[in-house]
C-alpha cells in the first residue's frame, strides 16, 4: 500500500514539474493510468499535454483494440456499479500530446482510425511517420512549434482536414500536393523559411484564413485570388514587392496583412468590397491612389505607418466606414480638410510626418484637437470631395440620368482592370455606349451599385458573352428580366438592398451561377427558380420576410454544392430537422427569426452545432 502510494506521489510530481526531468519511458507508460483510460473510452478524448513525454505510451495506439491490456481494462469498467459496459465505450476520437518533449510518433498510429483531432503542437519532432496517412477522418490537425522540415507523401491523403497548422517549423517550401486537402478551411505555415508558394493554392476554395507571415516569400501565385471564401490573410514580415494586380477577386476578403514588406504601390482593390481591415504599414509606398478611395466602402482600419506617403488624396473622403487611421512616420507635409467629414473616425495618427498646416501642439492634443482644427478651417464645406466639374473630372458622385462623359471610365481603365465600376453615381440609367466600350475591353465584371436604378440597363446585353459578375445591389430593383437568359458564363449575381417580392423563373436559368445575393430584398418566400441552380455554393438572402424553408429534394435539399447559406433576420418560425443532413452546408446563419428551436445559445456556437441539433431531431 505505501509503495502504491510513493509512486502515485512521483507521478504526480511529473506532472506538475514535467520541464526539469527527461521520463524514461517506463515512466510515460505510468501517466496513462487505469483512469485516464477509462475516462477515454467513456468521452473519446485522451488528453496527455504537458505531461513530460518523451515518447508515448504504447497503450495509446491500442485503446481502439481489444487486446489483453484493454480487456482488463474493459472488465473493469464492466464490474463497475457506475460506468457504462465495455461494449458502448467510444473510439478515440480526439488526441491531445501537445506541450511534451516528443521526438517522434509510432507508426501505430495508424491504429486509431477515428481520430479527428489531433493535437501534436509544442514538441521536439523532426519527422512525422508515413501512417499518418490512414487517419482518413482527420479534420484539425496542428504540428506547431516543432522541427519539421517536411511531410511525408501520404499526408495529403488526408482529404477530410479542414483546419492545419504548420507554423514555427523549419519548412523551406511548400509541397505543390498541398492543394490536395481541398476542405481545408484553415490553413496556418506562418514562421517557417519558406521562399515561394506553389501554383494550384487555388484550388483550396474552401479556404477562410491563410497565414504566411514571418516566412522570406518574394512573390505570390496568381492563382491566390481565386481562394473566393478567404475572409484572413496574413503576409506580414515577408519580402514581398507587389501584390497581385487583381487583388479585387477576393471579395470576400475582410482583413488583409501585409506589414514589413517591401511593396511599392497598392494594387487595384475594386471588387474588396467586404474588407474591413489593411495593414500594410512598414513598407515603401508613395501614394495612395484616388481609385483605391473609392472602392472600399467597408474599410474601418487603415494602417499606413512607416511608408513614404507625402500627399492624401481628397477621395480619402470616400472611406466613410474608417474608425482608425495610422499615417505616422511618412512624409506628409499638409492633411486634406475632407478628413474631417468621416464621421466615424476616432483615432487619426500622424506623428512623425513634417506637417505644416497644423501647428505641432494641436496634433500632440490627439485625433479630436486635429479634426476640429480642419473642420474650422473648412467652415465653408471645402472638405466635402467635389463633383461633376468642380471635382475636376475626378468621377465623383452625380445625380443626372445620363451623367457627364467623366462619370464612366474609359477603354483603357476598363481594361486594366477587365471592370465595368460605375458605383455611387447617382445614375437611372447607362447609356449603351458605355457597355459597348466595355465589350471592347473585354469586362467581365460590371458593378453599377448603389445608384437610382429603377431597371437593368438593356445595354449590358453586349456583354452576354463575356459577363461573369454583376453587381446591382442598393438599387430601386423590383424584377429581374428577361435578358438575363443570355448570361451564359455568370457566376456572381448580388440583387441585395432593392425592392424584390419575387424572383423569375429566368434565374434558374443560370446554370452557371456560384453565389447570388439577395440580401434585403422584400421576399416572403425562397423563390422556386433558386432549386434550379444546380451548381449554387452561396445562397444570402438575410432581411427578407422568408416566412419557411424547404430542406427536401425538390427545394435545399436539390443544391449538392450549397455550402453557405443566410437566412438570418426573416420570419422563419419553423427550422425542419432534415435541414441538418445537407452535409455541404459549412456556414449556416439563422438569428433574427421567430421560431423557438433552436434556441439562441444554440444559435451562437455555430453552423456545427446548429446542423447536429438538428440531426438529433430527425425522427428515427
Amino acid at each position: 500500500m505505501k509503495a502504491r502510494q510513493m509512486a502515485r506521489s512521483r507521478i504526480r510530481e511529473q506532472e506538475l514539474n514535467p520541464v526539469f526531468h527527461f521520463q524514461n519511458k517506463t515512466e510515460d507508460n505510468q501517466i496513462l493510468t487505469r483512469a485516464r483510460i477509462k475516462q477515454a473510452l467513456k468521452s473519446g478524448t485522451l488528453n496527455l499535454s504537458g505531461k513530460g513525454l518523451a515518447s508515448v505510451p504504447e497503450k495509446v495506439w491500442n485503446l481502439s483494440d481489444s487486446d489483453e491490456n484493454e480487456k482488463e481494462v474493459r472488465y473493469d469498467l464492466d464490474r463497475s456499479n457506475d460506468e457504462e459496459t465495455w461494449w458502448n465505450q467510444k473510439s478515440l476520437t480526439s488526441l491531445d500530446l501537445s506541450s511534451n518533449t516528443l521526438t517522434t510518433i509510432s507508426e501505430n498510429i495508424q491504429n486509431l482510425a477515428d481520430l479527428t483531432v489531433l493535437n501534436l503542437q509544442d514538441n521536439a519532432l523532426t519527422s512525422l511517420p508515413n501512417s499518418i496517412g490512414s487517419l482518413t477522418k482527420l479534420t484539425k490537425l496542428s504540428v506547431s512549434r516543432n522541427k519539421l522540415t517536411e511531410l511525408p507523401e501520404s499526408f495529403f491523403q488526408l482529404k477530410e482536414l479542414k483546419h492545419l497548422n504548420l507554423s514555427h517549423n523549419e519548412f523551406p517550401e511548400v509541397h505543390s500536393n498541398i492543394s490536395d486537402l481541398i476542405m481545408l478551411e484553415t490553413l496556418d505555415i506562418s514562421f517557417n523559411k519558406i521562399n515561394a508558394i506553389p501554383g494550384g493554392v487555388g484550388f483550396l476554395v474552401r479556404l477562410q484564413q491563410l497565414t504566411l507571415s514571418n516566412n522570406h516569400l518574394t512573390e505570390l501565385p496568381n492563382d491566390i485570388v481565386n481562394l473566393c471564401k478567404l475572409h484572413k490573410l496574413d503576409l506580414a514580415k515577408n519580402d514581398l514587392k507587389l501584390l497581385p494586380p487583381v487583388m479585387g477577386e477576393l471579395r470576400k476578403l475582410e482583413c488583409l496583412y501585409v506589414q514589413h514588406n517591401d511593396i511599392e504601390e497598392l494594387p487595384d482593390f475594386t471588387g474588396c468590397e467586404a474588407l474591413k481591415e489593411l495593414h500594410i504599414s512598414n513598407n515603401f509606398i508613395k501614394t495612395l491612389p484616388a481609385d483605391f478611395c473609392e472602392n472600399l466602402p467597408q474599410l474601418k482600419v487603415l494602417d499606413l505607418r512607416d511608408n513614404k506617403i507625402e500627399r492624401l488624396p481628397d477621395e480619402i473622403a470616400l472611406l466613410a466606414s474608417l474608425t482608425r487611421l495610422d499615417l505616422s512616420n511618412n512624409t506628409i507635409s499638409s492633411l486634406p480638410s475632407c478628413l474631417s467629414t468621416l464621421a466615424h473616425l476616432v483615432s487619426l495618427q500622424v506623428e512623425g510626418n513634417p506637417i505644416r498646416s497644423i501647428r505641432r501642439d494641436i496634433i500632440q492634443c490627439g485625433t479630436q484637437r486635429i479634426l476640429k482644427t480642419l473642420r474650422e478651417r473648412d467652415g465653408t464645406g471645402k472638405g466635402t470631395p467635389k463633383t461633376g466639374a468642380e471635382g475636376g473630372g475626378s468621377g465623383m458622385v452625380k445625380s443626372s440620368p445620363f451623367a457627364a462623359e467623366s462619370t464612366f471610365p474609359d477603354v483603357y481603365q476598363m481594361r486594366k482592370g477587365r471592370a465595368l465600376i460605375v458605383s455611387s453615381k447617382g445614375l437611372i440609367d447607362v447609356p449603351e455606349a458605355v457597355f459597348l466600350d466595355a465589350l471592347e475591353a473585354c469586362v467581365y465584371n460590371v458593378d453599377i451599385s448603389k445608384n437610382r436604378l429603377t431597371a437593368v440597363p438593356s445595354g449590358i446585353t453586349n456583354l452576354s458573352a463575356l459577363l461573369t459578375e454583376l453587381n446591382v445591389s442598393f438599387n430601386l430593383l423590383q424584377t429581374v428580366p428577361a435578358f438575363f437568359s443570355q448570361f451564359e458564363k455568370i457566376s456572381y449575381l448580388n440583387l441585395s438592398n432593392n425592392q424584390m417580392v419575387d424572383l423569375p423563373e429566368v434565374v434558374g436559368l443560370l446554370v452557371t451561377l456560384r453565389e447570388l445575393n439577395v440580401v434585403n430584398n422584400q421576399l416572403k418566400r425562397i423563390p422556386e427558380c433558386v432549386y434550379e441552380l444546380r451548381g449554387l455554393e452561396i445562397f444570402l438572402a438575410s432581411g427578407n420576410k422568408i416566412e419557411e424553408i424547404d430542406a427536401t429534394d425538390r427545394g435545399l435539399g436539390a443544391l449538392k454544392r450549397l455550402a453557405t447559406l443566410d437566412l438570418a433576420n426573416n420570419n422563419i418560425k419553423h427550422v425542419p430537422p432534415i435541414l441538418g443532413t445537407l452535409k455541404n452546408i459549412t456556414t449556416l446563419e439563422l438569428i433574427g427569426n421567430s421560431f423557438r428551436q433552436p434556441r439562441h445559445q444554440i444559435l451562437e456556437k455555430g453552423t456545427e452545432s446548429i446542423m447536429s441539433y438538428l440531426r438529433d431531431r430527425i425522427p428515427q
